[in-house]
């Protein structure tokens, strides 16, 4: 018996058809061009394959190569044809995984050893002819017993692994031409989709992650829907790698990283840290007068201090071995705010007290693998810019919103002017979502709080449930996984979401919401800031905390006389300054802007006779409060700036006889070149001018 289908477009229409239909055959009948450039679908918000069969109603969206969704089709599909050609070039070669990442695609191999830069274009002139070739991406779906059967048979015992974890009953191959692969897709219809492709770098990577098991090969590339998006991209690349701050961090002796202190611990060069002074001088400052408490606590603590704040039973695997001394175990802290709770505690609190706010630059100390170890980005010892705030819950939408607007002028001050804002809901969502704009589906919801479901009764049981149905349902079944009531949950996120339309969306930000994403303990603000080329980086955090006030008991005499449980608040705003510092160089490609530059302004005298008018020059300029230093070597003046112009020094002040005689500077700019002639005290309220800004 036909099946007459009821399928709702992208734009609301409803066409009816005689099912069951293929996807691809659907979006031919509808239109040739959208055919062309659709390279896989969305159905009830899921996104597959072209060559998927519908046999139910269902709302259906064609992804074509302009929506977000299609590069990571591209990039996952990229990488099956990168190891495609690796298989046919390296016979023998064990696959691991291969997915698409952010801006491209990686395959990890086990090839011992025969994958290198010298072998990469051998790879790229492959992959070029499999495209050529314009292979059909083909799923199949075979039963577990017979899929571990099958790679045994191929020898891919790293699959063979891969597939013995999977739970389900049944999994997903893919298939182009003679290659074979374990994969959930989707895929592009075909090899020849792929129009512009990239292979970047080779690199070693533990299988699963673990030290413990085999060093395989990373295969790095990046694919994009036009050469022109390539171009764009790899440009994007030439000029992340001038900004790379790990070189430039060499290159301006500002900090290193050395084998006898260890990896992922950093060394603050005079000149890092004098920027790093100056950032830390407007922090404090800048608490100070938003009436935040300033206070300082250990870097070690007992074991006990971390079995209460839940951290000894949860995140011990990011902590450091215990301390044994005088037979008690102390361990290097992970986190600050067992410490701001412990102030807090210290007496009785009333409501006339609160809200109290704790700020602290305190260092604490994580395990990272050696193998994610990223010079200032990903370290083991870093100092972070916490505070706590304890307060009422009446106090808090005032807390939030004095929070925001705080992250936003501070890293406004830092010269980031573009942000990206993402709100956490947590397993309670209320409206959220809905209130910032941003719809969901309750196929989405479900599939979020209860897990997908592709079973038809299934499905018709969402449809006659109410949005807080689900939520219900999903209460029911998650409570104990988080900490904090509902209604705790409810205001804080209703809290969060007026914070931003009041704050966040006047400014022309549009929040984004992760449904179910937040930790266990709260929901949160994320904010990131977007650098000179484009690039995306996490700084600030707003964060709710039902799960420690609770574990240490934090309390505050409210209005009526009895104890209530305190709210707090996480906030960092800078986050941790060593990656902040790195973002900075990157963001300025060392160049810093007038008041973060470490060397303001270098003197260069022309020649040895000129040094004791450069040494007064100095001492006024100094006195006047700028940072400034008189190049001493017996070089000539083009090496002398030549040399300032590397280092990115501001300001180069030349002396010579004509200076010395009428008592100016002649000033270069390092962006503008040569500014002419100054007495001293134009220059310095130059200095004090473009200081401030």
């Amino acid at each position: 018996m036909v099946k007459t289908l009821r399928i709702t477009l992208k734009n609301g229409d409803v066409v009816e058809k005689n099912g069951p239909i293929v996807l691809a055959d659907l979006c031919k009948e509808i239109g040739k061009r959208l055919f062309e450039d659709s390279v896989a679908a969305k159905v009830d918000g899921k996104l597959v394959d072209l060559s998927k069969t519908i046999e139910d109603d269902a709302t259906v969206e064609f992804v074509t190569v302009k929506d977000p969704e299609a590069l990571s089709v591209f990039r996952h599909s990229s990488a099956h044809v990168m190891a495609q050609a690796v298989k046919r070039l390296f016979p023998g070669t064990e696959l691991a995984i291969g997915p698409a990442i952010e801006n491209g695609f990686y395959y990890d191999f086990n090839t011992q050893g025969r994958l290198n830069q010298e072998v990469v274009p051998q790879i790229e002139e492959e992959i070029k002819k499999i495209i050529a070739e314009n292979l059909p991406f083909k799923r199949i779906e075979m039963k577990k017993p017979e899929a571990l059967k099958f790679f045994e048979e191929r020898q891919e015992p790293l699959k063979v692994e891969l597939i013995r974890d999977i739970p389900d009953e049944q999994v997903s191959i893919y298939n182009q031409g003679e290659f074979w692969d374990l994969c959930t897709g989707p895929h592009l219809p075909s090899t020849g989709k792929i129009k512009a492709f990239k292979l970047l770098n080779v690199a070693g990577a533990y299988w699963r992650g673990d030290e413990k098991r085999p060093m395989l090969q990373r295969l790095y590339g990046t694919t994009f829907p036009s050469k022109q998006e390539l171009d764009d991209h790899l440009k994007q690349l030439e000029e992340a790698a001038k900004r790379d701050h790990r070189k430039l961090g060499k290159e301006l002796d500002l900090f290193s990283i050395q084998d006898l202190t260890g990896p992922g611990l950093i060394l603050w060069h005079p000149k890092g840290a004098m920027i790093r002074k100056i950032i830390e001088d407007y922090w404090r400052d800048e608490h100070i007068a938003r009436n935040y408490n300033l206070v300082y606590t250990p870097h070690i603590a007992r074991v006990d201090l971390w079995k209460t704040s839940g951290h000894w039973d949860f995140y011990q695997e990011n902590m450091y071995k215990p301390i044994e001394v005088e037979e008690q175990q102390f361990m290097l802290k992970p986190m600050n705010c067992p410490f701001h709770i412990l102030i807090y505690k210290t007496k009785k609190r009333s409501y006339r007290e609160l809200p109290l706010r704790y700020s602290e630059l305190g260092t604490v100390y994580r395990y990272e693998r050696s193998g994610v170890l990223h010079g200032l980005m990903r370290v083991r010892g870093f100092t972070q810019d916490d505070a706590h705030i304890f307060c009422t819950p009446e106090q808090l939408p005032t807390e939030v919103e004095n929070c925001v607007n705080f992250a936003l002028d501070l890293l406004g001050k830092f010269g980031f002017t573009q942000f990206s804002i993402t709100l956490s809901t947590g397993p309670f969502p209320s409206a959220a979502w809905t209130r910032l704009g941003k719809g969901v589906s309750k196929k989405e919801l479900y599939k979020k709080v209860l897990g997908e479901t592709s079973d038809p009764a299934g499905l018709k049981e969402i449809e006659a449930l109410s949005y807080d149905e689900i939520v219900d349902k999903f209460y029911a079944h998650k409570k104990n996984e988080f900490a904090g009531e509902r209604k705790e949950w409810e205001h804080a996120e209703e809290v969060l979401v007026d914070v931003l339309r009041k704050v966040v969306v006047p400014r022309g930000i549009e929040p984004e919401v992760d449904i179910i994403g937040a930790a266990f303990y709260g929901p949160k603000i994320d904010i990131k800031v977007k650098d000179a080329i484009g690039r995306e980086w996490q700084c600030s955090t707003i964060q709710f905390d039902f799960n420690l006030p609770r574990r240490f008991d934090v309390k505050y005499v409210a209005q009526d006389g009895q104890e209530k449980l305190v709210y707090m608040v996480h906030r960092a705003l800078l986050g941790s300054f060593e990656r902040f510092f790195g973002c900075l160089i990157e963001h300025y490609g060392g160049a810093f802007p007038l008041w973060l530059a470490p060397v303001q302004a270098r003197i260069l005298p022309i020649s040895e006779k000129h040094l004791d008018y450069a040494n007064q020059v100095e001492k006024e300029i100094r006195k006047a409060g700028y940072r400034i230093e008189t190049d001493l070597r017996n070089e000539k003046i083009g090496a002398k700036i030549r040399d300032a112009q590397i280092e990115k020094i501001p300001y180069m002040l030349i002396v010579g006889d004509k200076e010395a005689e009428s008592k100016t500077v002649s000033v270069r700019d390092r962006k503008d070149g040569d500014l002419g002639a100054m007495n001293i005290a134009d220059l310095v309220e130059k200095l004090h001018i473009r200081g401030d800004a």
